[in-house]
C-alpha cells in the first residue's frame, strides 16, 4: 500500500532524458483548447492586486548562493532548507547560503544536485545529475551504486514499512530497505503506474488522503479523496503539453509544460511550469497566477517547488535563483504611481489625496482619478510636499518652493499671505479648535477660518524650520523644530520643554496621550507622566532615523524609517522606560525606504487600514490581518574556532560533536550560530535577534541584535556552557535555544594532579621547616643544657681545683703554721716551716693564676692557649734549670676554643711539661705549635732518658689522664720515642676557624 509523502520536489530537467512521443489531438478541440488557457491568463493578469510578494535570491547578492539553477528543494527535520544547484548542495538557513561541493565534502559524488528527499529515519538522499545517489545522515556521506542506465532519479517515496522506492528518468524502478539497495525488486504494473503518475504530476500527493488529479484526458484539474472526485477546478490554465513516456510495455501521457507540483499548508495546490510561472490553486476552488508582474522571473523555467513549515513557497527558477512567495498583506492601493510619496489625506467620500515628490498631488477615488499640478498660473510645477483635509472638508497643500495652497471649485489657488511661514511647507495639522496650523521654514501659522496668526522668535520659537505639530488631550500644541528642540504653547507663548532631542522629525501623540517624538537620526523620544525616554537601535530599534509615526488599535506603533517600516509593541516600550533591561519587540515589516519630511505622513483611514508613504509609493495595511509569528525559530550551532582553526570536520552535520576543549596556550574562541527563519523579510534587521550566556562566567544574557558570531579571548580555567537563545520578528523566543560545553584546562603548575603534588611538596616543606625549627629550638635547648652541663662543669672544676690545689696548700699553709708555732722555740724548725709556707704560698699562687686563667673568656682562642702555654713552660723550666726553645706560627688565626678544651689541653700540656723535668730528666725541651686544616698539634719534645714500658697495662696514671682528657674534647694523645733521643708528646685538637 502506497502511503502518501510530503511535498515533493522534482527538476524539470528530468524530461530532457526521457524518450518523448507527441500525442496528436483533433485541431479543433486543441485550438479550443488553448482559447479557454488564453481567457485565463488574461483574466488573472487583470488582478492588480496581487495577494502575494516575491523575494529573490541568486549569485548576485553575495548570500553564498554558488548557482543560479534551483533543481531540486527539500526541507530537512532540523529545519534547514536544502537546496540542488548545478554546482553543489546547499544549505540555507533564511540569511545565509552554505555550499557542499566534492572539493569541500568527502563523499559527495558530483557537484550536479538534481533530487532530494528525505525519509523518516532523517536520512537526506541525493540524486546527481550523473546518475549518482547518495545518503547523508548525521554528516556522514554513503554512496550507492545505481548502475547508472536508468537516468538521473526523478522522485523517490517510502513506504509504510520504512522502505525507500526510487524512480529514474529512464523508466526504472529501485528500492533501498533495512540498509541494501536493490536494483531489481519485484514491480508490478500496478505499482510502476503509481509511481510515475505522481513522478510526472499526474498525481500529486496531499498531507491527508486528498490527492490532486492533473489528467490529461479532459485538460482539468481535479482534487479526489480516496478514488472519487471531490472538487473540479475546471481546465488548467496553463498550455498544456502532452508527451507520452514509454518504458517496456508501460506507458504513461503527462503534460510535460508541468515541471513542479506541490500541496500547500491549507489544502491548495501548487503547480510549476517551464514557460508561464506558477499557479496557485486554493481548497475551494479559486487560482492565482505568480509571474513576472509579482516579481516572479519570469524568463526562466520553473524547476521545483516546496512549501514549507512556515507557510512559504519556494520557487527554484532553471537560472534565475530562488525565490520566496509570501501571502502580501501591504497592498497599493489603485490609482497611485509607484513613485516616492510624501504625504496622504482622506477626505469624507473616501477619497485620498497623496502628494508625490516631483510627481505633483493626485486624488484617488474607487472609479478615477486626477493628477494636479500645484504651483503659481504663470508657473505651475510639480512641487506639491503635503497635503491635509480639515473638518471643513477643505484640501489643503504645501509645496516645496511656492508656499501654502487651498483648494477651492475644482482646482488649488495660493494662500498669499500664508506665504510668511516660508518653503517648504512641512507639516500641516489641525487642532481639536479647528484652527488650521502650519509649519514652514521660517516659522509657524494658524487659521481659525477667518484669520491668519503667525508666531516667530518673538513668542519663543527659535529661528528654525516647524517639522512637527501635535496636540494633546488637554489641548497643549507640541511643536518640533528642526535642530532647534521641542515646544509647547502656554499663555499664547512657546516655551521649550527640555526634550532630549534636538532634531525632530514627527511628533505623535497617541490614543493614551503619551508624546512621541520623532528625530532625524538620534531615535524615539517618549514622554509620559512627565518622565522623557529614549529608544536608539542599539536598544532595539531597527533604526535611529525617524520619518513619522502613526498607531494602531492593536497597541503598536508604526515608524517610517530609511530602513524600513517598523511595528513596535508600545507596551514593550513602556516597560524598557521602566527597566531597560526589558526588551524591546520591534519587527520589520517592508524594506523599502520610508519617506520623511511631511506632515501628514501616514494616517489611519475611515475603515481601519493604515497608510504608508515609502519611495516606491503608497501601501496599505489591515494590522488586524497581521498575524503574529508564534513560531521560535530552531537554533544551530554552526562552526567553532580556536585561535583560527575550525574545531568540526564535518559540517554537513547539524548536531555538535562533544565539548570543546581549550588549552592554556589557546587564545580567542568563535563560535557562529544561527536561527532557521524563512518567514522574515529579506535581509531586513532584527529579523532575527540572540542572545547569549557563558554559563560559569555570566550572571544574565548579553543582547547580540542580529550579530551570528560570539567571540571570547582568553577565557579563564573552568567548565562552562555556552546558551543562545534567538527570538523571531515578532520576537518570540526560543528560550531553549543551543548549548555547547567548553572546557578551558588550566596551564600545568593549575592542574589537580601538580596542585596535589605541589601541596605534598608544600607539606613536605612546612613539615621540613617545622622539623628544622623543632630541631633547631631542641639543639638551642640541648646547647642551653649543654652549656648549662658545661658551666655546672665548669663550677665544678672550679670548686675541684679550688678545693683540690687552693684548699691543699692552704691546709699545708695552716698545718705548717701550727707546726712553726710548736717549734717556735726550735728556730731552725720555724725557719724550714716558713720556707715551706711560702713555697706553697707560691705554688697557690700559680693555682689560682691557672684557674683565673681558665675561667676568663677571654683566653678561649688558640694564641691565648698558646701564649699560657708557652709562658708556663717557660717559667717552669727556668725553675727546673731546663733548657727551654719554642716554636710557633709567625701569626696564629683567632680560632676559638671552648672553656672545656682549653682546659684540658693546658692540664694535659701540663702534665706533659712536668714529666720532662720529673721522669725524663732532660736537660733540653722544647715546644712546637703546628696548624693544619681542621686541627692544631700542641708537641713537648724533650733529650731526656726516654721511653720505658708505655704499654696500656704499664701506663703511668699521669699518661692516662691526658689521653682521657684528649678523648674527652675529641682529640687525639700520641707519646713517642724522639729520633735524635728523648721522647715527644704531641696533643692533636680539632678546630674550627
Amino acid at each position: 500500500m502506497l502511503i502518501p509523502s510530503r511535498s515533493q520536489v522534482v527538476s524539470e530537467n528530468y524530461f530532457y532524458s526521457v524518450r518523448q512521443c507527441v500525442c496528436f489531438a483533433g485541431k479543433l478541440k486543441r485550438l479550443i483548447h488553448i482559447c479557454l488557457v488564453y481567457l485565463a491568463l488574461t483574466l488573472s493578469l487583470r488582478a492588480a492586486d496581487s495577494p502575494y510578494i516575491v523575494d529573490s535570491w541568486t549569485t548576485k547578492d553575495g548570500d553564498g548562493l554558488p548557482q543560479n539553477s534551483i533543481i531540486a528543494i527539500t526541507q530537512t527535520h532540523d529545519g534547514y532548507l536544502w537546496l540542488g544547484t548545478l554546482n553543489g548542495l546547499v544549505r540555507f538557513d533564511g540569511n545565509l547560503f552554505t555550499p557542499f561541493n566534492v572539493n569541500n565534502t568527502h563523499g559527495l559524488p558530483s557537484d550536479v544536485i538534481v533530487f532530494l528527499f528525505e525519509d523518516s529515519r532523517n536520512t537526506l538522499w541525493v540524486g546527481t545529475g550523473n546518475a549518482g545517489l547518495c545518503a547523508i545522515q548525521n554528516g556522514r556521506v554513503t554512496n550507492f551504486n545505481t548502475g547508472g542506465s536508468g537516468g538521473k532519479i526523478i522522485y523517490a517515496y517510502e513506504d509504510e514499512n520504512g522502505g525507500v522506492w526510487f524512480c529514474t528518468a529512464g523508466g526504472l524502478i529501485f528500492n533501498w530497505k533495512n540498509g541494501n539497495l536493490d536494483l531489481n525488486p519485484p514491480v508490478s504494473q500496478d505499482l510502476w503506474r503509481q509511481l510515475f503518475r505522481r513522478a510526472f504530476h499526474l498525481v500529486v500527493p496531499g498531507s491527508t488522503d486528498d490527492f490532486w488529479h492533473l489528467e490529461l484526458e479532459n485538460g482539468h484539474v481535479e482534487k479526489w479523496s480516496g478514488d472519487k472526485p471531490v472538487i473540479d477546478f475546471g481546465i488548467c490554465p496553463w498550455i498544456p503539453n502532452t508527451v507520452t513516456f514509454l518504458s517496456g510495455n508501460n506507458s504513461i501521457a503527462f503534460d510535460a509544460n508541468i515541471s513542479a507540483a506541490c500541496e500547500d499548508g491549507a489544502g491548495g495546490l501548487i503547480v510549476g511550469t517551464r514557460n508561464s510561472g506558477v499557479y496557485w490553486f486554493n481548497a475551494t476552488g479559486g487560482c492565482r497566477h505568480i509571474s513576472g508582474s509579482e516579481g516572479l522571473p519570469q524568463q526562466f523555467v520553473i524547476s521545483s517547488l516546496y512549501f514549507d513549515r512556515d507557510g512559504n513557497l519556494w520557487v527554484g527558477t532553471d537560472g534565475g535563483g530562488i525565490n520566496r512567495v509570501k501571502k502580501n498583506y501591504f497592498i497599493p492601493p489603485a490609482g497611485f504611481p509607484d513613485r516616492t510619496a510624501k504625504s496622504v489625506a482622506e477626505d469624507a467620500q473616501g477619497g485620498f489625496w497623496a502628494t508625490f515628490n516631483g510627481g505633483g498631488l493626485i486624488y484617488s477615488t474607487t472609479n478615477s482619478s486626477r493628477d494636479f499640478k500645484i504651483g503659481f498660473i504663470n508657473n505651475p510645477a510639480n512641487n506639491a510636499w503635503s497635503v491635509l483635509v480639515d473638518n471643513r472638508h477643505q484640501v489643503w497643500a504645501g509645496t516645496y518652493d511656492q508656499g501654502l495652497f487651498s483648494f477651492i471649485a475644482g482646482n488649488f489657488y495660493p494662500v498669499s499671505i500664508a506665504r510668511k511661514i516660508g518653503s517648504p511647507v512641512y507639516s500641516l495639522f489641525q487642532s481639536h479648535d479647528g484652527n488650521l496650523w502650519g509649519g514652514g521654514q521660517n516659522g509657524l501659522g494658524s487659521y481659525d477660518g477667518t484669520n491668519w496668526n503667525f508666531f516667530t522668535t518673538a513668542d519663543g520659537l527659535p529661528a528654525n524650520a516647524i517639522r512637527a505639530i501635535a496636540e494633546s488631550t488637554n489641548g497643549n500644541l507640541w511643536v518640533g523644530t528642526e535642530g532647534g528642540g521641542l515646544f509647547s504653547q502656554r499663555n499664547g507663548k512657546f516655551l521649550p520643554t527640555g526634550a532630549p532631542v534636538k532634531d525632530i522629525s514627527c511628533l505623535l501623540v497617541d490614543s493614551d496621550d503619551v508624546l512621541w517624538v520623532g528625530t532625524s537620526g538620534h531615535g524615539l523620544a517618549r514622554f509620559a507622566q512627565g518622565q522623557w525616554t529614549t529608544y536608539a537601535a542599539k536598544d532595539g530599534l531597527a533604526a535611529d532615523d525617524i520619518g513619522y509615526l502613526i498607531e494602531d488599535d492593536l497597541g503598536n506603533l508604526w515608524i517610517g524609517s530609511y530602513e524600513g517600516l517598523m511595528r513596535v509593541d508600545k507596551k514593550s516600550l513602556a516597560e524598557f522606560a521602566a527597566d531597560k533591561s526589558k526588551a524591546i519587540s520591534c519587527r520589520i515589516f517592508l524594506t523599502r525606504e520610508c519617506s520623511a519630511g511631511a506632515q501628514p505622513a501616514a494616517i489611519r483611514a475611515h475603515d481601519g487600514k493604515l497608510w504608508f508613504p515609502t519611495i516606491e509609493g503608497l501601501v496599505s495595511v489591515n494590522p488586524a490581518d497581521l498575524k503574529t509569528d508564534t513560531n521560535p525559530p530552531p537554533v544551530v550551532i554552526e562552526s567553532v574556532s580556536v585561535d583560527g582553526i575550525p574545531q568540526k570536520d564535518n559540517p554537513l552535520s547539524s548536531v555538535w560533536p562533544g565539548a570543546i576543549t581549550l588549552t592554556p596556550t589557546n587564545e580567542e574562541l568563535d563560535i557562529h550560530f544561527t536561527a532557521l527563519n524563512f518567514s522574515a523579510p529579506k535581509r531586513a534587521q532584527l529579523a532575527v535577534r540572540f542572545k547569549y550566556q557563558l554559563v560559569g562566567r555570566d550572571k544574565g544574557f548579553t543582547d547580540l541584535g542580529d550579530e551570528r558570531v560570539a567571540q571570547f579571548t582568553k577565557l579563564p580555567p573552568g567548565d562552562y556552557v555556552f546558551h543562545v537563545i534567538a527570538c523571531n520578528e515578532d520576537g518570540v523566543w526560543n528560550q531553549v535555544g543551543a548549548e555547547l560545553e567548553i572546557i578551558v584546562e588550566p596551564p600545568f603548575w593549575r592542574t589537580k594532579s601538580f596542585m596535589l603534588v605541589s601541596a605534598l611538596v608544600l607539606l613536605g616543606i612546612l613539615a621540613g621547616i617545622i622539623y628544622l625549627i623543632s630541631t633547631a629550638k631542641l639543639k638551642r635547648e640541648l646547647r642551653a643544657l649543654h652549656q648549662k652541663e658545661l658551666i655546672e662543669r665548669e663550677r665544678a672544676r672550679i670548686a675541684r681545683d679550688l678545693h683540690d690545689q687552693l684548699g691543699a696548700n692552704l691546709t699545708q699553709v695552716t698545718l705548717l703554721g701550727e707546726m712553726a708555732e710548736m717549734d717556735k722555740e726550735l728556730p731552725d724548725e720555724v725557719e724550714q716551716h716558713a720556707q715551706q709556707i711560702c713555697a706553697t704560698a707560691r705554688e697557690t699562687t700559680r693555682s689560682l693564676d691557672e684557674i683565673v686563667w681558665a675561667v676568663n673568656p677571654s683566653n678561649d682562642t688558640l694564641e691565648g692557649l698558646a701564649n699560657y702555654a708557652c709562658k708556663y713552660a717557660q717559667d717552669y723550666f727556668a725553675l727546673a734549670n731546663v733548657s727551654f726553645r719554642s716554636e710557633l706560627p709567625p701569626e696564629l688565626p683567632p680560632s676559638p676554643i671552648l672553656p672545656e678544651v682549653r682546659h684540658n689541653v693546658f692540664l694535659a700540656f701540663k702534665e706533659a711539661v712536668n714529666n720532662v723535668v720529673k721522669h725524663a730528666h732532660a736537660t733540653e725541651a722544647r715546644v712546637r705549635l703546628r696548624l693544619e686544616a681542621d686541627k692544631f698539634i700542641l708537641s713537648v719534645e724533650d733529650n731526656g732518658r726516654g721511653l720505658g714500658d708505655v704499654s696500656e697495662k704499664k701506663l703511668r696514671n699521669g699518661l692516662k689522664n691526658m689521653r682521657k682528657r684528649l678523648t674527652d674534647i675529641h682529640g687525639e694523645f700520641e707519646i713517642a720515642p724522639r729520633a735524635e733521643g728523648g721522647t715527644v708528646v704531641r696533643l692533636i685538637v680539632p678546630r674550627k676557624d
